[in-house]
């Protein structure tokens, strides 16, 4: 098929992209608890002529021309939400209070719907299988896995994997696809609880406590240490606390401070990661035992590195330039071909097949898309989301014609 004409075509889902994008984001929904946007999602493809079926937790499936021979890659899009107060000021803000689409899930869902409409009015041409996920639970880094031992990459087995993730904040042109050069583009993360317990009290007698408190902020600021004078200056690696918290009440000294946050690293094999658990472990036990208190140091969630094949960026790049010409760029002058902070859970789809990840700039400074993601204030423009399913469903199959 004509790139132009699978743009013309993709225009015209315009108006239906946003009315699904602007549902489900006054509606967002977070990890596996989706009943709204699994059902818009699930009724969608069923009025298009699927048959979409259930695969884990919360996540869907469906399969779009397996009418000829050939092989089956896989399309990703993401639905859930992050639980943060919206202050976008959209007219289409969320209307569950502590729920966002802060990260442009939504926009990847309408994208993925988009895809699976032009797929199915291409249905003959496919040559193979297309596997559309919508999957939940992204942003705990738990869905893709659910998904995946639940038979995801099974039946038909696939043998590659898509994503595109929308930016925003950034100072792109607004459509532009960015496409990365291969290997490990994105870092890992893994999530850590800090307890810190002490004795409670009273605060006007603060000698007959033991406060939590200070020992808790103390440790906070020696595992900057780490960072500081343990790593090597080759190696990366991130720690964020991102959530502190203690007590309930100004004039009660608590009985215990907890701390939650994140762990990132670019180490294909988790030597850093390991080190630096073994590191905030010890640190925390020992500042806190010089404080009288105790501590305990939990880890979870663990989401390895996005590893990105390097023929697969080949195509995306080739496929992309086809489809949108001076709209698709080459990420490493962007990114210096450094692997960036952000981690992303399909990240567990590309250590078992060859996966490309890519970028949708959806609002740049300039145009008064001042925030990023995760920022309560972020906005996306939803005026790109044609462009997306387009790049979706051309990639798909162009790859598929390409890979008899």
């Amino acid at each position: 098929m004509k790139p132009n004409e699978l743009l013309d075509e993709a225009k015209t889902l315009q108006p239906q992209l946003q009315k699904w994008r602007r549902t489900i984001h006054r509606n967002p929904e977070v990890g596996f608890d989706l009943p709204k946007t699994k059902a818009l999602v699930k009724q969608a493809l069923t009025e298009m002529g699927y048959a979409p079926q259930d695969c884990g937790r919360a996540g869907v499936l469906a399969l779009a021309g397996g009418k000829r021979p050939g092989k089956t890659i896989l399309l990703r899009g993401d639905m859930d939400a992050l639980p943060i107060f919206e202050e976008s000021g959209e007219v289409f803000a969320s209307e569950v209070p502590g729920k966002m689409h802060g990260c442009g899930h939504d926009m990847h869902t309408a994208m993925m719907l988009g895809a699976a409409k032009l797929l199915k009015e291409h249905e003959e041409e496919i040559e193979g299988t297309v596997k559309l996920e919508f999957q939940p639970a992204e942003e705990i880094f738990q869905g893709s896995p659910d998904m995946i031992s639940n038979g995801l990459l099974e039946n038909p087995k696939v043998d590659a994997a898509v994503m595109f993730h929308v930016l925003a904040g950034m100072p792109l042109p607004l459509g532009e696809v960015m496409v990365p050069g291969g290997g490990i583009t994105m870092a890992s993360c893994e999530q850590y609880h800090i307890v810190v317990h002490g004795k409670g009290g009273h605060g006007s007698m603060p000698e007959n406590c033991i406060d939590p408190i200070t020992a808790a902020a103390h440790i906070h600021i020696a595992l900057e240490e780490i960072n500081a004078r343990e790593l090597s200056q080759n190696d990366f690696g991130v720690l964020t606390t991102g959530r502190f918290a203690a007590g309930a009440a100004s004039n009660v000294i608590p009985d215990t401070a907890e701390m939650w946050g994140t762990i990132r690293t670019t180490d294909p094999d988790n030597k850093t990661g390991a080190f630096i658990r073994q590191r905030m472990t010890e640190i925390s036990e020992g500042v806190a035992k010089a404080f009288r208190c105790t501590a305990e140091v939990e880890f979870s969630d663990y989401c390895p590195c996005m590893m990105v094949d390097k023929a697969l960026a080949q195509d995306a790049m080739t496929y992309m330039t086809d489809l949108l010409g001076k709209g698709a760029m080459d990420m490493a002058p962007l990114t210096g071909g450094k692997p960036g902070g952000g981690s992303e859970d399909f990240a567990f789809v590309s250590h078992e097949v060859p996966t490309v990840s890519m970028f949708l700039a959806c609002g740049s400074p300039e145009r008064g898309y001042r925030y990023g993601q995760h920022h309560p204030k972020v906005r996306f423009d939803d005026s790109v989301l044609w462009e997306g399913s387009a790049a979706y469903s051309y990639f798909a199959l162009r790859w598929l014609e390409g890979h008899r």
